[in-house]
């Protein structure tokens, strides 16, 4: 779905996409603590949410013919426009006629693949362990910790709907850095001893800094690496992806059962830092290959 969009929409699509993702990771918590305080039930909750699914798929299935009628009129306009040469967004590729046999090779695939390592590390690790730090370490009830993090999600909801209508005016490598140092702002206004109102705005600045990271350097794939690379290379960014969403969290279960979570904060803002060294090094990269044409 991220390659498609990538490669036949915008980058607002793109972001609107995420933005919907949101809609739902949002929803999510709410569902649960609703069950948990109302009926002390987590059972309930994620039949609900099962539901939910069910009738998506079935949305899915009877939507698949559009994809195709879609993707080959995008396909024709897209013949008629492009020239060999790819130039935005201070990159330089060559065009989809040139696929690479291994695109592990090209240069700043590597970073950007570390990138998304910590991206979606850093975003499952707040919204998984978040509620449990604020239970643990800064005494909050966990109805108003679900609740908590719910405002999370919904500044990433915020963010990608927002950033959506700034790409319109503002290039994507530029709302990418402004919202890994947002992040990181708030990453370090959780780290400070300060009270749990600011905690509450480390929080919703760390949403609102990773909203326009992970759409915005889905949609750079095609124009960063070209568009014969790009279906291959959103499949290894995937898994690298869902590498730090599924490790990541649990190491930091580890370090906080053998110290206590008040680290999460520090592990938080590292994670943070890591992505943005990341990223840049594809940028410094990029430029480079425009430099010496």
């Amino acid at each position: 779905l991220n390659n498609y969009v990538a490669e036949h929409y915008k980058a607002h699509h793109m972001n609107w996409l995420h933005c919907f993702w949101g809609v739902g990771a949002t929803t999510g918590p709410i569902i649960m603590s609703y069950y948990i305080a109302e009926h002390h039930s987590w059972r309930s909750g994620y039949t609900a949410v099962a539901v939910v699914q069910c009738c998506l798929v079935l949305i899915l299935f009877a939507t698949l013919p559009l994809w195709k009628r879609v993707a080959a009129s995008r396909e024709s306009a897209s013949l008629n426009n492009e020239s060999d040469l790819v130039q935005a967004d201070n990159t330089l590729v060559q065009s989809e006629n040139r696929p690479e046999r291994n695109v592990l090779k090209i240069k700043g695939v590597k970073n950007s693949l570390i990138a998304f390592l910590f991206y979606c590390g850093v975003e499952t690790t707040v919204g998984l362990w978040g509620a449990s730090y604020l239970v643990g370490a800064r005494n909050i009830s966990a109805e108003t910790a679900a609740g908590w993090i719910s405002l999370y999600y919904g500044g990433i909801t915020i963010g990608r709907l927002i950033t959506g209508f700034i790409t319109l005016k503002i290039k994507n490598r530029v709302l990418i850095l402004a919202g890994q140092v947002t992040a990181i702002v708030g990453g370090i206004i959780l780290l400070l001893p300060l009270s749990i109102s600011f905690a509450l705005a480390g929080f919703m600045l760390i949403g609102l800094g990773l909203a326009p990271i992970y759409p915005g350097l889905l949609h750079e794939t095609p124009t960063r690496f070209g568009k014969a690379n790009s279906a291959r290379l959103m499949g290894y960014q995937m898994a690298l992806a869902y590498t730090g969403t599924t490790l990541l969290p649990p190491l930091f279960g580890v370090l906080a059962a053998k110290t206590n979570i008040g680290f999460f904060p520090m592990v938080v803002l590292v994670f943070l830092i890591l992505m943005l060294v990341s990223s840049e090094q594809v940028n410094r990269i990029l430029k480079k290959r425009i430099l010496n044409g």
